[in-house]
């Protein structure tokens, strides 16, 4: 049994297909299908030719599925309405698609047209002729629109053309499915091990046929059109990826630079290269971390630093470079990491999330320079723009044809083929990493809001000309220097030693066996070192001396040159500081106890003379002639030889003649018994042997010796 007709008998396959009856296709072709496969046509008096426009077929009530028909005689589908009311045909029309509502615009152009015609005189049924020989429609399609929209007002027209075909019920609207069992695929699809709706699908059929539930199984289409309808997107990704992944569909704030000035804003951030190098001190290949400043405004990199690891005292350092070369930012943007949350960097700021903070919390550099901090969420490059440079930075350095062989994948399933095959020394790697970073600050056709084609360089030179920039002071800079506490001074000189490399420089001897606070530049020791008392007094700065070559003369040439003038200044410092001679001081003291210093002495009236003892040493003769002659001919002979243990002779720079010379005096020297020091032994023996004394000799003995 059917049970009763129902209000509508008979149907066409557009109707059907609107009307979402169970077990019937959604569509039109797939209901004109369903009853070709089924035989419908071969019921006699169950299908009839569709009177009015458009012509098909209708098909009766009753060769309908079973359900379908039940849903029927029910009354739980009602027949299509002949006209929807206004609020009902605008709520059609938006749910329509971009297709149906440009066929009901070209509907509406067409009455237009109808209409336009009448007004020139034209009968209806001329004008409707007309018009649909103009478009290439037919007669019975324009007297359908015309009697869509009669007694419809003129601004509605558009909502009521709409194609009934379009608003069929959506699949995922359909009721002839079993909830349960939607609701079983639901849960079971909506985990974060992200199942496929296939193997959930399996799953729920056999628990379904288990159960032996009345209700038939839907198919897998219609199934996942039904998830596609009721479960939102947002949905989806949080029970399937999680929080985070739900964080990031949340659209990215939208901040504008447009009204900024260079040095308003600075980011930072480390970046690991995918390279392996080979860093000084290092067993194992590395791959090296940079620190950089980037300003915010028009992206440019300020200042950058390698190190074989993320550290506080690196964020340090390119900080200072930052400020020395360019001037203190007005605030400073980077993450709550450990490298830049160091009570060093921000001690005393209150945002700071990594370390504890304290009452009694040193101030850091940059609050101790009135630099504001704000801190970005650390991994989301949407909050530091410096990671689009990265990204550049990747590509353009990590791939750079001097490293092939050395990149190593951006992740450890992206190993290419010749993964550890090669490391880039430091300073190759170092030397085409500053190039890539001129060629990124000076690459024009930038595309930001406030680069419009120009590049990084650009546009911060020309902010920067116009900006108003604070310049840091000579104690502030050396506040960036890492310190070393506790640094004893040696007890003669008061040099100081670090790192294998000594430092001095000539006020030093004051602090000759007190300990004191360095500060100092790790990546440029050579650059010396700023020396402060325990108290935190700037004391000055200590010269590196570094080690010379064993056999480098112009080092020594250089050394002897600073000593003797080191010597000089201070002997005359000395001879300022004595304001009164001997003579004056002893004079004042004779003044001071009553003894005149220019008082005469007593003249004697009687004079004898002393006999004198007989051990006394008898006075002796004057030297005769001979005997000074003699005298100063060996005086000379001393000075000689000590000319020569004082000054080397140096073949390079003295006259062949000269030194031939000398030689010749240093072996008559020799000859006549005469003790020659052991360098001038072994400086004649080396000449002895030269070609130059060869030549010297054989011209000496033929023109004679020199004198």
């Amino acid at each position: 049994m059917t049970g009763p007709a129902p209000a509508q008998e008979w149907w066409s396959a557009a109707e059907l297909a609107e009307a979402g009856l169970p077990d019937l296709p959604g569509t039109k072709r797939k209901v004109n299908d369903l009853a070709v496969r089924e035989g419908w046509a071969r019921h006699p008096g169950k299908v009839r030719r569709r009177k009015g426009v458009g012509g098909g077929v209708e098909y009766h009530w009753s060769i309908l599925p079973l359900r379908a028909r039940m849903r029927l005689s029910a009354g739980l589908v009602a027949a299509p309405a002949d006209k929807p009311g206004t609020g009902e045909a605008w709520e059609r029309y938006a749910a329509a698609g971009d297709k149906a509502r440009a066929e009901a615009e070209a509907r509406l152009g067409a009455i237009a047209e109808v209409e336009l015609l009448e007004g020139a005189g034209l009968t209806r049924s001329a004008a409707v002729r007309e018009v649909a020989r103009k478009l290439g429609r037919s007669d019975k399609s324009l007297w359908n629109y015309l009697g869509q929209v009669e007694g419809v007002a003129r601004a509605d027209r558009l909502a009521y053309l709409i194609d009934g075909r379009a608003l069929r019920r959506s699949p995922g609207q359909r009721n002839d499915i079993d909830p349960e069992f939607l609701s079983l695929v639901r849960s079971d699809w909506l985990r974060l091990s992200q199942p496929s709706l296939t193997s959930c699908y399996d799953r729920a059929e056999r628990v379904w046929i288990s159960e032996r539930r009345n209700s038939a199984v839907p198919p897998l289409h219609q199934v996942r059109r039904w998830l596609k309808a009721n479960v939102s997107a947002p949905t989806e990704i949080f029970m399937r990826k999680g929080a985070e992944a739900l964080r990031r569909f949340y659209p990215a704030q939208v901040r504008s630079k447009a009204f900024m000035v260079p040095l308003e804003c600075v980011v930072g951030d480390f970046h690991k290269f995918d390279n392996f190098v080979r860093w000084p001190g290092y067993g194992k290949p590395v791959r090296p971390q940079m620190m950089a400043w980037s300003d915010v405004y028009s992206g440019k990199l300020l200042a950058w630093r390698l190190s074989p690891t993320a550290n506080s005292h690196t964020a340090q350092l390119v900080t200072g470079d930052l400020i020395r070369k360019w001037g203190i930012p007005q605030s400073v943007l980077m993450d709550n990491g450990k490298e830049f949350a160091a009570k060093a960097m921000t001690g005393g700021d209150k945002g700071r999330n990594t370390f504890k903070v304290t009452d009694e919390d040193i101030p850091g550099l940059l609050p101790l320079l009135g630099v504001d901090i704000h801190w970005a969420t650390p991994y989301s490059g949407q909050s530091k723009p410096i990671e689009r440079a990265f990204r550049d930075l990747c590509d353009r350095v990590a791939k750079h044809p001097a490293f092939d062989g050395a990149y190593t994948g951006n992740k450890p399933e992206a190993k290419p083929e010749d993964y550890g095959t090669r490391a880039i020394p430091l300073e190759e790697f170092r030397l085409v990493l500053e190039d890539e970073l001129a060629h990124h600050n000076a690459r024009p056709g930038r595309r930001s809001e406030v680069a419009m084609g120009r590049s990084f360089n650009e546009v911060f030179n020309e902010g920067y000309a116009k900006a108003t920039i604070k310049r840091a002071t000579d104690e502030q800079l050396r506040l960036w220097l890492l310190r070393a506490e506790g640094v004893r001074a040696k007890t003669g000189n008061g040099a100081l030693k670090l790192y294998d490399t000594e430092y001095w420089s000539e006020w030093m001897y004051r602090i000759a066996g007190e300990k004191v606070v360095a500060r100092f530049d790790a990546d440029d020791l050579t650059a010396g070192l700023e020396v402060y008392d325990l108290a935190g007094h700037y004391l000055g700065h200590a010269e590196c001396r570094e080690a010379a070559p064993f056999f480098d003369v112009d080092a020594a040439r250089d050394h002897n040159r600073k000593r003797k003038a080191w010597i000089r200044a201070q002997r005359d410092e000395a001879k300022a500081a004595r304001e009164f001679s001997a003579a004056e001081v002893a004079a004042r003291v004779r003044a001071a106890s009553g003894l005149a210093a220019d008082e005469p002495l007593p003249e004697a009236q009687v004079h004898q003379l002393a006999t004198p003892h007989k051990a006394a040493p008898k006075r002796r003769r004057a030297p005769s002639v001979e005997e000074i002659e003699h005298l100063a001919e060996i005086e000379a002979r001393v000075l000689r030889l000590e000319e020569h243990r004082t000054n080397p002779v140096d073949p390079v720079e003295e006259d062949p003649a000269a030194v031939f010379a000398r030689a010749c005096a240093l072996e008559r020297a020799r000859d006549e018994g005469e003790a020659l020091t052991q360098a001038q032994a072994d400086w004649l023996a080396d000449y002895q042997q030269s070609s130059d004394y060869r030549a010297q000799l054989r011209m000496a003995r033929r023109f004679g010796a020199p004198e």
